[in-house]
């Protein structure tokens, strides 16, 4: 957002950056607090929380900061903000209880722990940017709840798919479009990916098999898209989406037709498109005049027009998050209300009763959107609580995974929270 600039430009002159703190310091945590220290003087990284401590200083060091230090209190932590040092941690609660910190960015991709550090953060009242996808597409709209109560802002990030589309979807709006697809461009979707199949290519970007293997097999396509819907109110027309081939993704005018949006707006994504791995939108509008003009700006003759983005750059553009939370009260990708879809648990092979699941990006299962109503009505288990999840029968391939065919594991928050987001928005 171009206005964040003169914001934060504003705040550097003041001496006044905006104070935020990072909980995950794994690959996009690292990159995120280099991007903060080396690109946005408005902004200062104030503390960085891992639960293996020396990844928090590393991201630092990295990042070229040699005077951060180690705390292990909430004083020691409120005396380090103070004195602008930065500090490390591995507690990540004392990030959401420190009174120098105006905004959280939770970058763990964990379920159960992002849930607890969440929950703390918004009785502190800090504004949330969730880089965990995971989190947000399982039980983010009961958290929506909470931080508004609280009065805080709790958003997804711009730079990653549901951001970036969602920027483009406001503008398709801005300039008289109505949307009807919320899209994202993928150049691979097998459903039976796991991590020994990953491991090379994950080897190959110092990522973790298990990331890449939950990219490879849909599950993130679905978990990013179920936040698009839940902040759009869009749907899907078939269970995981159409997810057509193309050679470019301007060739989804051709795919999908006015048909596919009889029931309203929808999310989908196109398959091996140019150019990958970005973001589109179809918007509608059939004021003759206005075709005019778009046909002359080489858009089509309409009255379906596709605009696309040709890339997502994640940490690159959450600190934008940070500020538009903190300067101006506005959420990048926020729920509408009760969840519209979800990511459901679906078998990679032929399971066994009493095996237990190994969760998002194993060997097990894998994820896929479908309808929230749907969910409701099958009582299917969301994929993001389906970890250590133990089978009370056999399930077939490709078979949904329902939650009269498991025991859940006890005390988890997330299935409470998942528990109290059905309650709450029931019809």
């Amino acid at each position: 957002m171009v206005i964040v600039d003169t914001a934060l430009a504003k705040r550097a002159a003041e001496g006044n950056p905006v104070r935020v703190a990072l909980i995950g310091a794994g690959y996009m945590g690292r990159g995120v607090a280099l991007q903060i220290i080396s690109s946005f003087p408005g902004m200062r990284l104030v503390a960085v929380s891992n639960r293996t401590v020396s990844e928090a200083e590393r991201a630092y060091r990295e990042a070229g900061v040699t005077d951060a230090r180690e705390v292990t209190t909430l004083a020691q932590l409120d005396e380090s903000i103070a004195a602008g040092i930065p500090a490390f941690t591995s507690d990540a609660h004392l990030l959401c209880q420190a009174q120098g910190v105006e905004a959280v960015i939770e970058a763990t991709g964990e379920i159960e722990f992002g849930a607890h550090v969440v929950l703390r953060a918004i009785e502190h009242r800090k504004h949330i940017v969730l880089m965990n996808a995971e989190l947000d597409a399982t039980v983010g709209p009961i958290l929506k709840v909470y931080a508004d109560r609280a009065g805080i802002i709790l958003t997804n990030a711009d730079g990653d798919q549901p951001g970036v589309v969602m920027n483009l979807l406001r503008f398709v709006k801005s300039i008289g479009c109505k949307p009807l697809l919320a899209g994202n461009i993928k150049g691979l979707q097998d459903r039976f990916r796991n991590p020994t199949t990953q491991a090379g290519f994950a080897a190959k970007y110092n990522q973790k098999p298990k990331l890449i293997t939950a990219f490879a097999d849909g599950t993130k396509i679905s978990m990013e898209m179920a936040i698009t819907a839940n902040a759009t109110g869009f749907r899907v027309n078939t269970r995981g989406m159409h997810g057509y081939k193309c050679a470019h993704v301007t060739e989804a005018l051709k795919l999908f037709t006015m048909d596919h949006f009889a029931g309203g707006g929808i999310v989908d994504y196109v398959l091996g498109a140019e150019p990958g791995p970005g973001v589109f939108v179809l918007g509608y509008d059939d004021n003759p005049i206005k075709r005019q003009y778009m046909n002359y700006f080489k858009m089509g003759d309409g009255p379906l027009y596709v605009f696309y983005v040709p890339y997502h750059l994640p940490h690159l553009e959450t600190p934008l998050t940070v500020a538009r939370a903190v300067l101006f009260g506005d959420a990048a990708v926020a729920p509408l209300g009760g969840p519209v879809c979800d990511v459901i648990t679906m078998a990679k092979r032929e399971l066994k009763a009493g095996e237990t699941l190994d969760g998002i990006g194993a060997y097990m299962t894998y994820g896929t959107i479908e309808n929230s109503d749907v969910c409701q009505r099958d009582r299917l288990l969301p994929m993001g609580l389906s970890e250590g999840c133990v089978l009370k029968r056999d399930i077939a391939v490709d078979e949904a995974i329902g939650y009269d065919d498991i025991v859940l594991p006890e005390g988890r928050l997330a299935d409470r929270l998942r528990a109290e987001q059905t309650k709450f928005f029931a019809p």
